[in-house]
């Protein structure tokens, strides 16, 4: 035997070594692999193999190979294994534990993981039941050196982790091991208190061996980190909160400081109920919080690369602070009663020595914790709080300012981010995430102190003003003596103008209005008024800070026709130099937020510039004759506007006959015989635009009539007011149920234009035909495929931040021919979405809107690219069926028949019909084959499918007595839902299981339902099943639809029982008791939980596994004897004889 061990251990030493070398051929290394597999699978010498070669005498690869096989053994063949093998391998364990190591500094990390390893596994097969003083012998372990300690620890550790974070066992082993833990934590607990107490005192005494006392302290604080998340809070809080002391004194310690944060940021985010908390306190006393404070304090003056430990504990010791905040907001204001504490300024200055940190990761950890203090309704009030209120403002203006590029190296903040971000665009992206976190904590901050909040921005607004433009080293490419992104101007610009935005938004809602800065807000703003600067970004945010002052303007209505005209300026900007050259990003966008800004202003406050319409309006006019550079989106951005102050005319005569004069040239250009002919006909119209031509310039007049009549549908309103629409001749009548029906002054200018709007659907829809598209030029043979920019978005790639703003925008021919196609497909469907919402009643009673709708929007849609037909889907489903539910709640109940359905219907059928078949096209793409071999052949599902499908509409008397119409529509979303089940889509897939099909199916289940579709609708579930049951939240989303389908109709049809046979590894008597109690009504019911486990169990055979599991050797876990409370007896037991509580943990003959 002994030779047959040592001739086996050789040749295992030797394959390990050719696996473990890097010059090894592949096929050697996979012979070498399949003979140790085959070896720890199939011989009987494993244990004395595995023991032989975890010695420590041999090579840390051989002894880690060597456990490997031990833990295997463990794992796979425990069951298998008499009493008398599993006690010698617990004796080999705990001998190899004793003295089978390395001291405690020499020896590998993953030797002691897989020694433990070991343990761990022997513990939940066999504690507390048949190896009751396991936790006395781990003690006794620790009597013999640090090494043996910090054995215990990581044993103690990884025991948790399987048995309560990742919980690896059955449910029973899992119930009685964490009973035995819990039973016993005190003694844990003093035990890892007692252990770490003294390592942490011999660590600070001795020069010799600190080390290894060292990192005793630093495994028994892991052990505990692993614990203090789910042990009762009064372990964590006993003794007056004694671990949490201790825990606040190492934080001075370098070397453990970091263990401790961790434990500390666990027991800091614990949960529970309040007064289980109220310790948690204690915390705010003075010692603790001096150790906190000082630790946060000498945060920034240390090397982030000599020092990127103490980094991420900084990162632990504010998560820290954060999560003591988050307890003492839930804590203060609560009926248990807890006071203020009287170092809350200690606790925020340590909390704002974080915010004032180099590091961006830092500061943006801290804001939701600032949030929570000055939002929460007694801590806001507190005298500290308003007084760091100040001070948090104070540092807003430095954290603000966007600065700490990885790839630059002008500021401290930039040594952190390349540690905490990959590249600029990841800094880019976080950044703006923490701006957005800023303004909120900063509106709240404002409600606290208003008027110093108003205060600190007019001084960093006049500042900025007066101060001269800084271009730094990164100035514009474009013209000499502009900014970048990164210009010092620019980010100092951009910084204040965020906090202006906040501040005004707030002091508002905050501040009566007797007591508003009314005058010194009028300073502000003819300050900005008169700043005149020809920098694009620059300008920008003087436009913001603009529209930020306007709500205050509105009090001084002398200072609108001012704040007017500086826009209207801006809507005009161009950089001084060639006239003909194109403009920049940063130009356009200019003009274009010069517009935005208007229309805002027209949107929010329309009383207010109705003075101001004569004015406008005139303006506007001039502009359009002048010759002026304007885009048609400019042009039409202010007619919206026009349009929107309009609506304060509530005069529907007045406002009709401005509408009519403002479209008037829109209406006879849309209405030409020339347009008429190039809208209904898709050669005339590709020549018409010059697709059909090598060279061409694109004709604009389309865009812009498009464009217009977009602004005018959608911003023409009669008033809300009922008296005032009334007075104006808006109403022209009450429908039966008493709701009036008013008219839009823009009806007539609509009916007149739909028309051509509805062929040119048609057209556009006719170019993606073969014959079309062959008519295509060379140059613009791509004019349909997905824009570049567009393909950059879905894969998430960008431009250089620089080269966004500041070069020109050049667009190619095909990119704007692209362009162009775009927006013109878009704007149709959106005019149509918003003349649904705007036109109401007179949209609706169009005659034959169905058919013509159907006639263009669905022609030829089998040669639309799915890039154009999905905008189709989402405007005219999302927009103009459900435009955030307001079409629906206004569209009569009389229009479904002749709209809605004729509509959708088709639609539907559609749609399930195209989506089917790309679904086809992408699994034959992945080439995985689905698992239906067992009862679930992909022929059989197929035919049940078309059956079901094509006999869903009749399911039952009520179906069959339905109109057609909604007969189609039912039976097209109801085939379509069951059948996406399937599509490898997860995220739909929950979707349409958890709001979707069972909310279709309950409206007929009570019916006579076909047995076809009955099979169908519940392997179409479990087909989802087979695909998806792999995400946890799919899962258990059909499982809940099987169950209420098998439950509902498992009564009347025995085809579902058949169904559930057929599920691989059913346990079909468990079936049976549980058809039994539901179709028996004498039968003890269960609750719902109890059945969706026991439904769950039945149908487990569907469910798929993901790949990195499928071929996974499962670990099976004997039950042990359960450990149970026996009842208690009727006669007093206080004189009786002992009750056997400690023969319950008394080893027996047949014990580990």
């Amino acid at each position: 035997m002994a030779d047959q061990v040592a001739a086996m251990c050789d040749q295992l030493v030797k394959a390990v070594n050719v696996i473990m070398d890097a010059e090894t051929s592949q096929i050697y290394r996979l012979e070498a692999l399949k003979f140790c597999e085959e070896f720890k699978e199939t011989s009987s010498l494993c244990v004395p193999c595995g023991l032989q070669l975890a010695d420590k005498a041999q090579p840390a690869v051989v002894r880690h190979f060597g456990l490997q096989i031990l833990e295997h053994i463990i794992k796979f063949r425990w069951n298998d294994m008499q009493q008398q093998e599993k006690v010698h391998l617990k004796e080999c364990a705990m001998q190899l534990l004793s003295n089978g190591t390395h001291s405690i500094l020499d020896e590998e990390s993953h030797i002691k993981d897989a020694l433990s390893r070991i343990v761990v596994e022997m513990i939940k097969r066999e504690w507390p039941q048949h190896w009751p003083d396991m936790l006395k012998e781990m003690e006794t372990l620790t009597s013999q050196g640090e090494a043996q300690t910090e054995l215990v620890m990581l044993i103690l550790l990884r025991l948790a982790e399987d048995v309560i974070t990742f919980q690896t066992l059955p449910t029973q082993r899992r119930r009685d091991i964490q009973q035995t833990l819990t039973q016993n934590m005190e003694s844990i607990f003093t035990f890892m208190m007692g252990i770490l107490q003294i390592n942490v005192e011999d660590y600070r005494k001795l020069v010799s061996g600190m080390r290894a006392h060292c990192r005793v302290a630093v495994a028994t604080l892991n052990t505990l980190a692993g614990y203090i998340d789910w042990v009762a809070l009064v372990y964590i809080t006993s003794g007056n909160c004694h671990l949490l002391e201790i825990l606040c004194l190492l934080l001075s310690e370098p070397e453990l400081q970091l263990e401790a944060a961790e434990c500390l940021l666990i027991a800091m985010s614990r949960k529970g109920k309040l007064e289980e908390r109220k310790p948690f306190m204690l915390l705010f006393d003075d010692v603790a919080i001096q150790y906190i404070l000082s630790a946060a304090q000498t945060a920034d003056g240390l090397s982030i690369y000599q020092k990127s430990r103490r980094y991420i504990f900084l990162k632990r010791l504010c998560q820290v602070l954060c999560a003591l905040g988050g307890q003492l907001c839930s804590l203060v204001g609560s009926d248990v009663e807890v006071e203020v504490p009287a170092n809350l300024s200690k606790y925020m200055e340590a909390l704002l020595a974080f915010t004032t940190h180099s590091s961006q990761f830092l500061k943006s950890s801290t804001m939701a914790t600032w949030g929570a203090l000055f939002r929460h309704e007694a801590l806001s009030k507190d005298a500290a709080v308003v007084k760091m209120a100040v001070k948090f403002l104070r540092a807003s203006m430095t954290n603000l300012v966007k600065t700490g590029f990885p790839s630059r190296d002008n500021n401290p903040n930039c040594e952190y981010s390349r540690v905490d971000f990959d590249s600029d665009e990841d800094f880019n992206s976080f950044f703006n995430s923490f701006r957005a976190q800023q303004g909120e904590v900063l509106r709240s901050t404002c409600r606290i102190v208003p008027l110093e909040a108003f205060r600190i921005g007019a001084e960093w607004l006049q500042y900025q003003i007066t101060s001269p433009i800084d271009t730094g080293d990164n100035a514009s490419k474009t013209a000499e003596g502009l900014c970048s992104l990164l210009s010092p101007s620019v980010v100092q610009w951009d910084a204040m103008t965020v906090f202006m935005e906040c501040m005004v938004s707030q002091i508002i809602k905050s501040v009566d209005e007797e007591k508003l800065p009314i005058d010194q807000s009028m300073e502000l703003l003819q300050a900005v008024l008169n700043y005149e600067t020809k920098d694009p970004l620059i300008l920008s945010c003087v436009l913001t800070n603009v529209s930020a002052l306007f709500p205050l303007a509105i009090h001084r209505p002398h200072f609108l026709p001012q704040v007017l005209i500086k826009l209207f300026k801006a809507v005009t900007f161009e950089i001084d130099h060639e006239p003909k050259a194109p403009w920049t990003r940063a130009v356009k966008n200019v003009r274009r937020h010069a517009c935005s800004s208007i229309i805002k202003i027209c949107r929010d406050y329309p009383q207010y510039m109705l003075p101001c319409f004569e004015m406008f309006y005139n303006h506007v006019k001039e502009l359009f004759s002048s010759g002026v550079a304007l885009t048609h989106m400019e042009k039409c951005a202010l007619m919206e506007a026009l349009v929107l102050i309009s609506n304060q005319f509530k005069d529907y005569e007045k406002q009709k006959a401005f509408v009519d004069e403002l479209m008037a040239s829109v209406v006879a250009e849309w209405t030409s015989n020339e347009i008429r002919h190039v809208l209904w006909n898709p050669d005339t119209f590709l020549s018409f635009i010059g697709a059909d031509k090598v060279v061409t310039e694109q004709k604009e007049d389309l865009s812009f009539c498009l464009y217009a009549i977009l602004a005018v549908v959608k911003r023409a309103h009669w008033p809300a007011d009922l008296e005032e629409a009334k007075a104006g001749g808006f109403v022209v009548g009450y429908t039966p149920a008493g709701a009036p029906m008013y008219r839009n002054p823009c009806t007539a200018q609509f009916l007149i234009l739909m028309p051509n709007l509805l062929a040119l659907i048609r057209t556009h829809n006719s170019l993606f035909l073969p014959e079309n598209m062959a008519r295509l030029s060379e140059t613009f043979s791509r004019a349909h495929e997905i824009m570049d920019s567009e393909k950059k978005v879905v894969l998430g790639l960008s431009h250089h931040l620089l080269d966004i703003y500041d070069s020109p925008v050049c667009k190619t021919t095909i990119e704007r021919m692209q362009g162009f196609f775009c927006t013109l497909y878009d704007n149709c469907y959106q005019i149509l979405g918003s003349a649904g919402v705007s036109l109401q009643q007179e949209f609706y009673n169009i005659d034959k809107l169905a058919e013509g709708m159907a006639g263009s929007a669905f022609v030829s849609l089998d040669h639309v690219p799915d890039h154009r037909l999905r905008p189709m889907i989402h405007i005219l489903i999302c927009v103009f069926f459900f435009p955030f539910d307001l079409l629906v709640l206004s569209c009569p109940q009389e229009y479904y028949e002749s709209l809605l359905c004729p509509l959708l219907g088709p639609l539907f059928g559609y749609m399930l019909q195209r989506l089917n078949m790309r679904w086809q096209v992408i699994n034959q793409r992945t080439s995985i084959k689905g698992r239906y071999d067992d009862g679930f052949s992909a022929v059989s599902v197929s035919c049940s499918a078309h059956r079901g499908a094509d006999r869903a509409g009749e399911m039952s008397p009520e179906a069959r007595g339905r109109p057609k119409t909604h007969h189609n529509l039912y039976m097209s979303l109801l085939t379509l839902s069951f059948t996406s089940l399937s599509w490898k889509d997860a995220t739909n897939c929950h979707r349409t299981a958890s709001l979707v099909c069972w909310t279709l199916l309950r409206q007929v289940v009570a019916g006579n339902l076909l047995t076809e579709a009955v099979t169908w609708f519940f392997t179409s579930v479990l087909r989802g099943l087979q695909v998806h049951g792999q995400h946890e939240v799919c899962s258990s989303t059909l499982s809940q639809l099987a169950m209420l389908i098998y439950e509902n109709l498992r009564p009347r049809y025995m085809e579902l029982r058949g169904v559930m046979t057929q599920i691989p590894n059913i346990n079909l008597e468990a079936l049976d008791q549980y058809d039994h109690r539901l179709m028996d009504p004498s039968a003890q019911k269960f609750g719902e939980k109890k059945r969706k486990d026991q439904f769950r169990k039945l149908i487990a055979g569907t469910v798929g596994k993901a790949l990195c599991q499928q071929f996974r050797k499962e670990v099976h876990i004997r039950n042990l004897p359960s450990l149970f409370k026996k009842p208690k007896p009727d006669k007093d037991i206080v004189n009786n004889e002992p009750l056997g509580l400690a023969a319950l943990f008394s080893p027996k003959n047949d014990a580990l």
